[in-house]
This record gives structure tokens, sequence and C-alpha cells, in this order.
């Protein structure tokens, strides 16, 4: 197998797949068998599995992931046999990415031979280099359902290329099939607490963030109401806080009217053909910045191409993602910074990207990015004030026309988040033919 082929995911039909067990492989399903029936915590029994599997099959990593409500795939909990882990519990990714829709979608395990052939054939993909970074060469994903329902994904992965094959994907899934049961039941858990603390962070957040700018306001207006800021250079002054702290407000108020509707869908999908994305996309959501540039004298660049892209896409919904993107650059950026806009039009995608100097992100941060009510942790980001759902409005827009997400950053210097979607907008996938066994892939 050379290096190119080494790189493509093979994946298995279930149906088709037939092996016998060693003694060693069976006693381990059985006794996955007997803890499940004796109700252990799923936590306990990931332990087990390492333990067991590692002890009689290539296992140096062995990661569980949940579904989540926005099919995404959340990572739970992992057991490794090395330090550190880079792609630990939290990390989220898209389904619509890469192989793994498949894996969910279909119920197709995956064997990926040499994680570093695929990751130069997919350079996009964030989980990939994390686990190329940790020494990770090797990987197989198992489907985790409930009455043909995905709930979640098992990954087992090795230090060496090649490790896998059909009878280690048979050995998974015999396993998988009672684990499932297990998983659903922690995953109703864990769904319930997310929902439940988001609601407790959005109320909490929300009160904070309005009693600021309103408070600003009140004490601004009383000092111009009662005389205490007439002469001119005094009065204009309170008459700015005043301003800024309306706009953070409006602000606020428009992503949380925009999160409301993309989630009611009243904001479905309108694609138009042949849209001049500069004139009908970028120029207005930059007019929609225009003033919180000017107050913090920063100036926008751009990097133009010949001939201005011409797409197919939502405009309004394509105006509220760049608008929340350079809302972004303009807040986190450095007063008299410079903020980029490129865009550009490789093999057959638009790709659009908004760079600011700024303070950036660290890398174990990036897990907090594109999600609902979160925000960043670090210390310059954190003193900025955010309605924590502009970054997951973008990631829900450009899901709607099939593309991703990306974030990068230098911490202290720069940052950069930007989206990329197909032309014509066929949804990822559209048009492969599946394969029926592994050596057909």
């Amino acid at each position: 197998m050379n290096g190119i082929e080494s790189g493509v995911p093979r994946f298995f039909n279930p149906v088709l797949i037939r092996a016998t067990f060693s003694p060693q492989q069976q006693q381990v399903i059985d006794e996955v068998n007997q803890r499940i029936a004796a109700q252990q915590s799923l936590d306990a029994l990931l332990d087990f599995l390492f333990d067991a599997i590692r002890a009689i099959s290539p296992c140096d990593r062995i990661g569980l992931a949940f579904l989540d409500e926005d099919n995404r795939v959340v990572s739970h909990c992992v057991r490794a046999a090395y330090e550190p882990l880079l792609l630990g519990a939290g990390y989220a990714e898209d389904v619509q990415l890469g192989s793994l829709r498949r894996v969910v979608e279909q119920g197709w395990p995956r064997i990926i031979d040499d994680l570093e052939a695929y990751l130069a054939a997919n350079p996009a993909s964030q989980s990939t280099r994390l686990l190329v970074r940790e020494g990770v060469r090797s990987n197989l994903t198992c489907p985790l359902s409930v009455e043909g329902r995905p709930v979640g994904i098992l990954f087992r992965s090795c230090r060496r290329p090649n490790a896998y094959d059909e009878q280690q994907v048979a050995f998974q899934l015999a396993i998988d099939e009672r684990l499932s049961q297990a998983v659903e039941a922690q995953r109703r858990i864990f769904l319930l607490e997310a929902a439940n603390r988001a609601y407790l962070e959005m109320l909490a957040f929300v009160s904070h963030e309005l009693r600021n700018p309103l408070a600003t306001i009140v004490t601004n207006a009383r000092l111009l109401h009662e005389g205490l800021a007439t002469a001119p250079d005094e009065a204009a002054p309170a008459a700015r806080r005043i301003i800024a702290s309306g706009e953070h407000l409006l602000g606020m108020v428009r992503e949380y009217l925009d999160l409301a509707r993309l989630e009611g869908r009243e904001l479905a999908l309108n694609a138009v053909k042949n849209v001049d994305f500069v004139d009908a996309v970028l120029q207005p959501a930059i007019e929609l910045v225009r003033t919180g540039l000017e107050r913090r004298r920063m100036r926008i660049e751009r990097e133009e191409l010949r001939e201005p892209p011409r797409a197919e896409l939502d405009p309004e919904l394509m105006q509220i993602v760049l608008r929340n993107l350079l809302s972004n650059a303009v807040k986190y950026g450095h007063e008299n910074g410079r903020i980029r806009v490129r865009y550009e039009y490789p093999d057959g995608r638009l790709r659009v990207a908004v760079w600011n100097e700024g303070p950036g992100f660290p890398e174990e941060e990036h897990t907090r990015l594109f999600r609902k009510f979160s925000r960043l942790r670090t210390g310059a980001t954190r003193r900025q004030r955010g309605s924590g759902v502009g970054l997951y409005i973008v990631w829900r827009i450009v899901q709607l026309h099939h593309g991703r997400v990306w974030a990068n950053a230098q911490p202290g210097v720069w940052a950069e988040f930007g989206f990329e979607i197909p032309q014509p907008l066929a949804p990822p996938g559209v048009g492969d033919t599946p394969s029926t066994r592994a050596d057909e892939t």
C-alpha cells in the first residue's frame, strides 16, 4: 500500500463482515455484556475496555464521543497510554466534515491506515492534526447506535500505521453492540446537563451584559441632564459613552434575534445563483460595523481577486456571517490595528477569512469556539463584552450552506476566522458511491 492509498479511509459494510473471535476476544465481549448488565458506569467501562483491548489488540488510545443536538461529535472521555493528550474531552467536530459523516450517517466503521498521509490529503482536519501531534498513526472508528439511531462513536488508535484490519472491526462491533445502550443512557444525561448549564449561563450572562451598559447610559444621561457636563469637552465623552453602550445593546439584541430565528427555522436557506459576493455580501457587512471601526480607529484591508467572485449563496444569511466575523475582529482586535479580509475561489469553493491584529487565543481554547453561549476564557478576550452566540450563528449558517468553518491564531499577535462553502451548493458527499467492502475503497 503506497502513501497515497494508505491515507484513503477504508469503510466496511457491517452486514457483510464475517469473523470468528479468539478465546481472549470472546472473553472481553462476554465481560462487557456482564458489566453492562450490572449497570457499571460508562467511565468504568471505558477503563476496563482500554486495559482489556490493549492486552490483546493494537490500542494506544481509546476515545468515546457523543452525538450532540447540533449533530456534532463531542469527545466525552479519553484513555491513552501516553501523554500529553491534545485532543481530549470537550473537543467537538462537525459530522458533515470529511469521512466522519459516512461513519455516522451510514453506520459503517472506518479504518485510516496512515494518519500522516490522511492529514496530507485533508489538511483542514483539525482533529487529525492533533492526533498526529500526539504520535497516533492509525485509527479505527466505529459508530454507536441504538435501534438504528446514531448516538456516538468509539475511536481506537495506535501509534504505528496499518494496525487494523477487518477482524479488528468485527471485534469492535461486537463490543459496541452492547456498549451503545450504556452510551445512550449517559448521552441523555449529558444533553440534559448541557442544556441546563447553557440556560443558566445565558441568564447570568444576559443579566450581566444588560446591567453594565444600562448603568453607563443612565449615569451619563444624568450627568448631562443635571448640567454637570455642560461644557463641550465634558459633554462629548459622556454622549460617546451613551452611544457606545446603546450600540452594544443593539448588537446583542440583533445576535439573539438571529439565533432565535435560526433555531425557530425562520432563517431557512434561500440560495441565489451568481451573487456578487463583494457588492451583495461583504460591502453591506462592512457598513454595518463602520461605526465600531471608526471609534477604535481600525482599518480594513482587502485582498481582492482580479475578478470579484460570484457564487451561489443566501445573501441575507451570508451578510449575517460576515457581520459577525467583522464585529468579532473589531471587538477583539487591537485599537489602531488592521483587519484583513481575504476571499478566494479555489477548487470550486468560495473561501473567506477575516484576520485581525489582536490577542488571539491559545490552542487549548479552540474547542470553545463556534459553540452556543461559549466564550474564550483567556484574560484579554474575557475582558471584552460579547453575547457568546455570534460564532455559533456563523457555524449554523455555514452548515446550511454545506460548508465548514475554521479558526487559527498566534497568541498575542493575531487571530483569523474563516469559512468555505462548495460551489454549487451540493451537500458534501453527494454523488459519492459507497463501497460495500473495504478492499473496494
